[in-house]
């Protein structure tokens, strides 16, 4: 029989010997913790009645989305053929391979159990390599109950999960993760005697933790004694409910987590190690390790985490809690697609991390490619057209000289935007408002009916002061004085008559963006319904006559018109929840605010697409016109073949 089974035995016979006859604190050497064998008996029973319930988001399929890595047995990296145990001198020494527990008790810090695989390049060889090692083997996590120099009276319960691979943005091989139960007690002999509960729980959470008050609403229990625990998928960062979580610091995370399900209910088996430092070391000798459980990166960021003793919470459990925080930023609904700001912003950091990765993985082939992007974007530059007037409006411009007579007029004629842009911009931003407290909060149904009318409302609005733009750049120039309030009733008049052609283009769009072969074919629509509100309301195109004009404009000016189109829906779409995103980075703004961000960017951004649009119309009618002129010209030279030469006398 192995010492630490003997061990174990030696502590059940001991703490059955002390439930006949219950210790009072004044017959000194009753007391078990005075027998480190009892107490450590007493530690391993109450870590067995709070042990966790362990909720991972379900995986679908081999190396697809979720959690492939349940939390489980250190032991198994020992004496194991696939495990190097490397030193601190240079990245490669080799130390030894398959290294024991007994090996690594001595501590060495700065050395690394470098597991098989490369963490910058993981691809699924982790995961593969993970079932195969933990082929049998049941889920388990390790117990330790610690206390306080200057702490009297109070003991932390903690539990700590260890899982192969941390497939977060700091990819990393190993990652311990823990949570923390707190008691009123001196320690766990009283806690189990008195029947305590815990009164406060303490989650890890990347470089920070979050706390709840036991019986709180935020804390979930499975039989009243079993705190929930949800695994964020690939970070293993533990969290109170399924959600999605935004972090923009070291201590939340730089980025998302998720815990949405389904999920695999994971209840493991409980290793306790000893509270005292012999017993835990004859139990567990590798928990005097000092060293990395995991290879040792060319950059820090993406080295292995060293173990549970080497964590503040080992010696300074109270320390360590003291500093969690009370919350963490949710994304309402539980799903990144339902909000533009979570979605950028998990997108960024995301995509950033795997950029920033293969840079480190391989920096010259990062390097070419980025020299190659700047040579093309330094090329399409030069190559484009930018030298242009604002007015006047009716010209022909390329996409280029369309952005540079935007940008112009907005500087000459400020004035005039602020008026015409300010009612469309003033409903987004109101109905971001409602729509973000009817999320966030529970009100009355009429607040979100209220935020949805003012979204549709601000649909014409919008298309108006569009209108009012053409009509006032086109008839008078930039000294031109409109009256913005008829302006607005007359421009919406129009679009009323014109809009049978807007539904059409619109369900046109859908239909044809369904398919593959039929995508292009959808682009030039989607370019025609962008001419089609200056058409209706210009040319006062009824019905649906608006539609086959825009489609014809869009015909002869598609060069133009795709990069003009393709940097207004850019700007429309993106650069709102980029700003957020972006800014969340700097403070750490309530979702709630941080959704609204998008709408008044929008609001100072819509002045340059309307004017886009603008000049996009007015430069395609100038083309057709010149194309109508030419082909005129021609006709009128090119002798009627209908009449035959004249007969001689």
């Amino acid at each position: 029989m192995g010492g630490r089974a003997l061990g174990l035995l030696l502590a059940a016979l001991v703490l059955c010997l002390l439930g006949g006859a219950p210790a009072r604190a004044d017959e000194p050497g009753d007391d078990p913790g005075d027998d480190p064998a009892a107490a450590a008996a007493a530690e391993a029973t109450l870590a067995e009645r709070f042990a966790p319930v362990l909720m991972l988001v379900h995986q679908e399929e081999a190396c697809g989305p979720g959690e492939p890595y349940p939390p489980s047995d250190v032991e198994v990296l020992f004496d194991n053929p696939t495990v190097a145990l490397r030193g601190p001198w240079t990245p490669r020494d080799l130390v030894r391979v398959a290294p024991s527990a007994d090996d690594i008790a001595a501590g060495l810090p700065g050395y690394q159990l470098d597991l098989p695989g490369n963490p910058l390049a993981p691809g699924c060889d982790y995961e593969r390599w993970a079932k195969r090692q933990w082929r049998g083997s049941e889920p388990v996590i390790y117990a330790h109950v610690a206390t306080e120099r200057g702490v009297g009276d109070r003991i932390a319960l903690m539990y700590f999960f260890f899982y192969a691979f941390n497939d977060y943005n700091n990819k990393h091989e190993g990652d311990w993760e823990r949570i923390q139960l707190e008691f009123e007690a001196p320690d766990a002999a009283t806690a189990l005697a008195e029947g305590m509960e815990p009164d406060l729980a303490v989650y890890s959470q990347h470089y920070g933790a979050e706390k709840a008050a036991w019986g709180s609403a935020k804390l979930e229990l499975e039989d009243e004694t079993h705190p929930r625990v949800y695994v964020s998928a690939g970070s293993h960062a533990s969290q109170f409910s399924a959600g999605v979580f935004m972090g923009n610091s070291a201590a939340t995370g730089f980025g998302c987590d998720t815990t949405v399900g389904p999920h695999d209910v994971v209840r493991p088996q409980v290793r306790s190690i000893p509270s005292d430092p012999a017993l835990a070391r004859e139990a567990y000798p590798w928990i005097a390790y000092e060293g990395h459980y995991g290879e040792l990166g060319a950059k820090r960021f993406y080295d292995g985490p060293t173990g549970p003793n080497r964590k503040q919470a080992w010696t300074k459990p109270f320390t360590w809690s003291a500093t969690a925080r009370a919350s963490s930023i949710t994304v309402p609904g539980a799903a990144v697609s339902g909000s533009a700001v979570a979605e950028t912003y998990c997108g960024l950091v995301g995509d950033g991390s795997d950029l920033f990765r293969r840079y480190v993985d391989n920096p010259w082939r990062g390097i070419a490619v980025l020299v190659a992007a700047l040579l093309v974007v330094g090329w399409l530059v030069r190559r484009t057209s930018w030298a242009t007037t604002s007015l006047p409006l009716r010209r022909q411009r390329s996409s280029g000289q369309v952005v540079a007579a935007s940008l112009a007029l907005l500087r000459e004629r400020p004035a005039l935007l602020a008026r015409a842009i300010a009612p469309p911009a003033v409903l987004n931003v109101l109905a971001a408002v409602l729509q973000g407290v009817t999320v966030a909060t529970a009100v009355p149904g009429w607040v979100g009916g209220i935020a949805l009318l003012l979204g549709v409302l601000s649909l014409p609005v919008s298309a108006g002061a569009l209108a009012v733009l053409l009509r006032t750049l086109d008839a008078e120039g930039l000294e031109a004085r409109v009256d913005l309030r008829s302006a607005y009733a007359e421009s919406v008049r129009r679009l009323a008559a014109g809009a049978p052609a807007v539904v059409v283009a619109a369900v046109l769009i859908v239909l044809l963006s369904g398919s593959i072969v039929l995508a292009p074919l959808a682009l030039v629509v989607l370019a025609a319904a962008v001419l089609l509100v200056p058409v209706v309301v210009l040319e006062q195109r009824a019905g649906l006559a608006g539609l086959p004009r825009s489609i014809r404009l869009v015909r002869h000016s598609l060069g133009t018109l795709v990069p003009v189109l393709a940097l207004g829906l850019l700007l429309l779409t993106t650069i709102g929840a980029v700003v957020a995103a972006l800014l969340f980075v700097v403070v750490p703004l309530p979702f709630v605010v941080l959704n609204v961000v998008p709408s008044v960017v929008l609001g100072f951004v819509w002045p340059l697409v309307a004017l886009l649009c603008v000049y996009a119309y007015a430069g395609a009618v100038e083309r057709s016109a010149a194309r109508n002129e030419r082909a005129a010209a021609t006709s009128a030279a090119t002798p009627d073949s209908s009449v035959g030469p004249a007969s001689g006398a």
